[in-house]
């Protein structure tokens, strides 16, 4: 047991704080802590840990990517096109979607590997570059027409009460359960999953052991761009149309939630769990709000100020590690 909790420190101290809010919220409304609004949570919140385990393993690998709530919504135009031509079905749309993703992910790792430029202001660039060809060949318009089996609702549990409301879990959901658990595979149980942690953790060290550089970008940005894909294609699924300005500004919440769950800003550090519990919380701190009548403004602020302090304590412990490493005699930082 006190190993585990030295192991994961920032998910244990997230799991009590995500307790305690929710026995607060239970006491403080009636409707929070039912059947129905923790379904409407998992369906509303599934398409956000879609994106969050992709900038998961982009975090892990030492890198930020600001563009990919963009790159879902060029995702959701394009094979909106696409089956407008085709007619298709779900397993189609699937690979389709995070084909498209895919595709743009890498052109953020090409960019970060061939210029030598930080991931923050390729991305950056990237996400205007998308979202202003995206608007001015779109010209803004909604997509309404879309083929029957991308709109039809499609439920995985379904369950009506004796008052009468219903409660159900969507195909987002069982879609997000097949992602995270890719993802957990990925990183944890693969030889590529720990040269993405070495390479995060120390990219010189990696690199002179012999780990491709240009690889790990691909792997990490690519799967960043198949969740976007995905996560854009089961977005449309719960919207019933294709908005392309609708996902603006979504990133910032992701981002949030994952660093909130442990993954270091500086690469080499990061879990799935922390990642689910990092977007609980963000979840069930705007449901609570919702519920409580609070401004929404507030919850913008709660945000802001979670990357703040994510930023903060990152830099702060990388910070006092170098410093560690120049005190100690040269024998002990070779066994350090």
């Amino acid at each position: 047991m006190l190993r585990m909790l030295k192991a994961n420190p920032v998910e244990i101290r997230l799991f009590a704080v995500l307790v305690a809010i929710t026995i607060g919220l239970s006491l403080a409304t009636d409707t929070f802590l039912t059947l129905g609004n923790i379904t409407s949570l998992l369906n509303n919140n599934a398409v956000n840990l879609i994106w969050a385990v992709g900038l998961l393993v982009v975090l892990i690998a030492g890198g930020i990517d600001i563009s990919f709530a963009v790159a879902a919504s060029v995702v959701q135009y394009l094979t909106a096109q696409v089956f407008a031509e085709l007619g298709g079905n779900w397993t189609l749309g699937l690979i389709v979607a995070g084909t498209l993703g895919i595709g743009l992910g890498l052109i953020n790792a090409a960019l970060i590997h061939g210029f030598r430029v930080i991931s923050i202001v390729i991305t950056i660039a990237t996400f205007n570059v998308f979202f202003g060809l995206l608007m001015f060949l779109t010209r803004g318009r909604n997509i309404y027409d879309l083929p029957d089996w991308w709109r039809a609702r499609i439920f995985i549990f379904e369950y009506q009460s004796a008052s009468g409301t219903w409660s159900e879990l969507n195909l987002a959901f069982a879609v997000m359960v097949a992602c995270v658990i890719a993802t957990a595979l990925l990183i944890s149980f693969t030889s590529t999953g720990r040269q993405l942690y070495a390479f995060g953790d120390n990219p010189e060290g990696a690199r002179r052991a012999g780990v491709n550089v240009a690889l790990m970008h691909a792997i990490a940005y690519g799967w960043m761009g198949m969740m976007a894909g995905i996560g854009g294609l089961m977005q449309v699924n719960i919207a019933k149309e294709v908005v392309p300005n609708a996902l603006y500004g979504r990133e910032l919440e992701v981002l949030a939630a994952v660093v909130l769950g442990g993954a270091r800003l500086g690469g080499g550090r990061g879990t799935v769990i922390g990642c689910i519990l990092g977007v609980m919380f963000v979840a069930i701190t705007q449901n609570g709000l919702n519920l409580l009548g609070v401004s929404p403004f507030a919850f913008q602020m709660i945000i802001g100020a979670t990357i703040l302090v994510a930023i903060s304590t990152s830099n702060l412990k990388l910070d006092l590690r170098s410093l560690r490493q120049r005190r100690l005699p040269e024998p002990e930082k070779r066994n350090a």
